[in-house]
């Protein structure tokens, strides 16, 4: 059976003491948790696939890419494709550099995803920003998703500011100086912060 986080007992009791609305979210939702693949290349691909584009648009593509790799994604099965093989998937150029290259990375071990473990957070998002088609926000839902880690607060989320607007009467977007009220109260939990707030707005558990 999977297992929350180990500091997920934890956070929920400290964030439920500091925040009203966070309490109110952490009873609401108490059927699920955060969840790890712990599978960096699995993650980064469906990050890479999901960009700019609908969660439904997104899962289409996604399906037709594991279905191509005959549900083996993995840095070797990805390396063989070809770049058609992938335009087919309805990946965008951009895209398909973007996932031969990683593959490519994680190959010839230039891309070691094993020293992120050691790094704190900012080196982690700077390490994995040398991928191509991976930014800040892409780097952060792989901490959060994969590494599990425990204070990310992704301010380049629509979703959380949809929710932060939402939950806090706020306008969208909700003022900077709030946000950053809000991540001071949230830490050192503030991914577990960011979980409950995605699912006020989408009743699916978000996962990488």
């Amino acid at each position: 059976m999977t297992k929350p986080p180990k500091y997920w007992n934890k956070a929920i009791s400290y964030l439920s003491s500091k925040d009203k609305i966070m309490k109110s979210l952490i009873k609401k939702y108490d059927d699920t948790f955060l969840t790890t693949r712990r599978d960096v290349f699995f993650s980064l691909c469906k990050s890479i696939i999901g960009q700019q584009i609908s969660v439904a648009a997104a899962n289409s593509v996604f399906i037709k890419f594991k279905k191509l790799c005959k549900n083996k994604i993995n840095p070797k099965t990805v390396n063989r494709l070809s770049s058609q093989q992938l335009k087919k998937c309805g990946l965008s150029r951009q895209k398909v550099k973007g996932i031969k290259e990683l593959s490519i990375k994680f190959c010839n071990k230039s891309f070691n995803p094993n020293l992120i473990k050691n790094m704190n957070d900012e080196d982690a998002i700077a390490y994995l920003s040398t991928l191509r088609q991976i930014g800040r926000w892409s780097a952060e839902m792989i901490l959060l998703f994969t590494f599990n880690r425990q204070n990310i607060w992704p301010l380049q989320d629509i979703g959380l500011l949809r929710a932060i607007s939402n939950n806090y009467k706020k306008k969208y977007l909700p003022p900077k100086n709030f946000v950053d009220k809000l991540y001071k109260k949230f830490s050192p939990y503030c991914s577990v912060a960011t979980w409950y707030l995605w699912r006020s707005i989408d009743d699916e558990p978000i996962q990488y």
